[in-house]
C-alpha cells in the first residue's frame, strides 16, 4: 500500500531503494536486484550519474547505436543514435546508403538567434512605458555586462532587447523579448541569468523615472525565462537527383516513385492527422542523435511542432518537388543545440559522440541533426510508398517479441529464418513458437 514519506531526497540511496520496494513491491529482492542490475560497475560513473538528477535509484539504458555512411557537404559522418524504437537506426542507415551516391546530403544554417522574456504586468500611459524604455536600454545592457562579458569575448551576446506590447492578448500585459547569439553552447543558463538581471533593473529603475506616477512605478515582474520556440535558429537539410537515378526498386519506376513520394509529402502539408505522425518519424531521427549528444530533446520536440504549426495548421516539416526533371526533398526545422555546458562535459557517451562526430560546432551539429530528421523521413516515405511500412518495421520488431517470449538463441535462429518467406505479424510469431516448442 502507498504511503507518504517526508525527508526523501536526504535518505542514502540503500534507504531511498529499500523504501521503494518495501512499499511498492510484491518481490521486494527481485525488484531490488533489477534497480541493482544497471548500475554501473564503474563508481565513478556511477557517481555521476547519481548527481545528474535528485533520488536516483537506478539508470535507464537507451541502447546507443551508430548510422554510417552519412556524406554531408562532402564530408563523411556516421552518427550517434539513443533510441529503443526498433529499425529507426536502419532506416537511417538505409537512407544514408541510397544518397550516398546521389550527391549525399546538402545542408545550410540560415540564422542562430535564440529568444528569451521578461513578462510583466503595467497598468499606466503606454508612452510613458516606451518614454522609460528607450530612456533605460542602455542601463539595462549594462547591468549584464558581468553575465555577458565572456560570452561577448568569442562573439555572442545580448543581440537586442525590445519592448513589445501585448494588452490586446492579456490586459497590462507586456514583455522584454530578447535576442541572443550564444555559439556553440545552447545558452539556457546564460540566457536566464542575463533576463532575470534585466528584470530586476527594469523593475528597480522604474521607481526612479520621474516620467512615472506612484502607480506607473509598480511594475509587477511575471516571471523571465527563455523561450524554446527559436524560429530564428533554424536550420535547411536538403537532398536532390535526377528523378531517372531513383531507381533501387525494380517494382516501380523512378517516374512513379517521384510522383507518388511528392504527394505523400502534400498530403502531410494540408492533413494535420497525417502530418502527426509524418513529422513524429522526422522526429525518430531527431531525438535520436539529439539524446546521443548530451542536448534537451524536449525543447527541440516543443520547438520543432510549433513551428510545424506557425501557418495556423499542423502541418509537415519536409518538402519535395521535381523541378526541369530534378528531385528535391527538403526540410528546413529551428533547432538550439549546444556542444559546450550541460552534459555535452559531463556524460563519457555524450563525449564520446561528439568525438565521432569530429567536434562539431553547434552550427554543425544543427546540421546533422537536420539530415538524420530528413534521413528518417524519407526512409519512412519510401517504404509507404512503394513495400508499406509494415514489411520492414515488423521484422525490426520480430526480435522484440522473440526477447518478450524469452527464446533461445535455437528458436531465435529458426524464426528469423521462418520469417525472411513469411509475413511477420505478433500473432504468426506466437504461433511459431508455439509450434516450436510443441
Amino acid at each position: 500500500m502507498s504511503k507518504t514519506i517526508s525527508g526523501f531526497s536526504k535518505l542514502s540511496k540503500a534507504k531511498k531503494i529499500e523504501w521503494i520496494v518495501s512499499t511498492y513491491f510484491a518481490n521486494n529482492e527481485s525488484a531490488k536486484r533489477i534497480l541493482e542490475q544497471y548500475w554501473n560497475s564503474d563508481k565513478k560513473i556511477q557517481q555521476l550519474h547519481d548527481e545528474f538528477i535528485e533520488n536516483t535509484i537506478s539508470n535507464y539504458y537507451l541502447p546507443f547505436g551508430v548510422a554510417p555512411n552519412f556524406l554531408i557537404n562532402g564530408k563523411l559522418h556516421t552518427i550517434p543514435m539513443a533510441i529503443e524504437e526498433s529499425s529507426v537506426v536502419a532506416a537511417a542507415s538505409k537512407s544514408a546508403k541510397f544518397w550516398l551516391d546521389r550527391g549525399g546530403f546538402k545542408t545550410k544554417v540560415i540564422s542562430t538567434t535564440k529568444i528569451g522574456q521578461v513578462h510583466f504586468m503595467y497598468f499606466g500611459n503606454p508612452d510613458n512605458l516606451k518614454a522609460y524604455f528607450s530612456s533605460i536600454k542602455h542601463k539595462l545592457l549594462q547591468d549584464v555586462k558581468p553575465i555577458t562579458k565572456n560570452m561577448e569575448k568569442r562573439g555572442g551576446g545580448v543581440i537586442d532587447i525590445e519592448l513589445r506590447d501585448k494588452t490586446h492578448d492579456i490586459k497590462g500585459y507586456y514583455q522584454l523579448h530578447v535576442s541572443f547569439e550564444t555559439l556553440d553552447a545552447m545558452g539556457a543558463n546564460f540566457i536566464n541569468s542575463c533576463l532575470e538581471q534585466f528584470a530586476k533593473t527594469f523593475k528597480n529603475m522604474a521607481l526612479e523615472f520621474d516620467d512615472f506616477s506612484e502607480e506607473e512605478k509598480n511594475i509587477q515582474i511575471v516571471m523571465s525565462i527563455l523561450s524554446n520556440y527559436v524560429p530564428d535558429c533554424l536550420v535547411r537539410a536538403e537532398v536532390s537527383c535526377k528523378v531517372e537515378d531513383l531507381n533501387e526498386d525494380d517494382d516501380i519506376s523512378p517516374e512513379e516513385f517521384a510522383s507518388k513520394f511528392i504527394q505523400a509529402v502534400n498530403i502531410a502539408e494540408v492533413e494535420p492527422y497525417r502530418a502527426v505522425t509524418h513529422n513524429k518519424g522526422i522526429m525518430n531521427g531527431i531525438d535520436a542523435v539529439v539524446l546521443a549528444t548530451g542536448n534537451d530533446f524536449r525543447a527541440v520536440e516543443a520547438g520543432i511542432h510549433a513551428f510545424a504549426s506557425r501557418n495556423g495548421t499542423y502541418s509537415s516539416l519536409t518538402h519535395a518537388k521535381v523541378e526541369n526533371g530534378i528531385f528535391y526533398f527538403w526540410l528546413e526545422i529551428p533547432l538550439a543545440l549546444g556542444t559546450v555546458g550541460g552534459l555535452t562535459g559531463l556524460h563519457p557517451l555524450v563525449k564520446l559522440a561528439l568525438e565521432l562526430l569530429h567536434h562539431p560546432s553547434a552550427k554543425e551539429l544543427m546540421e546533422i541533426v537536420a539530415v538524420a530528421g530528413l534521413a528518417q523521413n524519407f526512409a519512412a516515405l519510401k517504404s509507404l510508398t512503394t513495400t508499406g511500412i509494415q514489411k520492414g518495421h515488423m521484422k525490426m520488431h520480430l526480435m522484440n517479441i522473440l526477447n518478450q517470449f524469452e527464446a533461445s538463441d535455437f528458436e531465435k535462429a529458426t524464426i528469423i529464418d521462418y520469417f525472411k518467406t513469411h509475413t511477420v505479424s505478433h500473432s504468426a510469431v506466437v504461433e511459431a513458437i508455439s509450434k516450436l516448442r510443441e
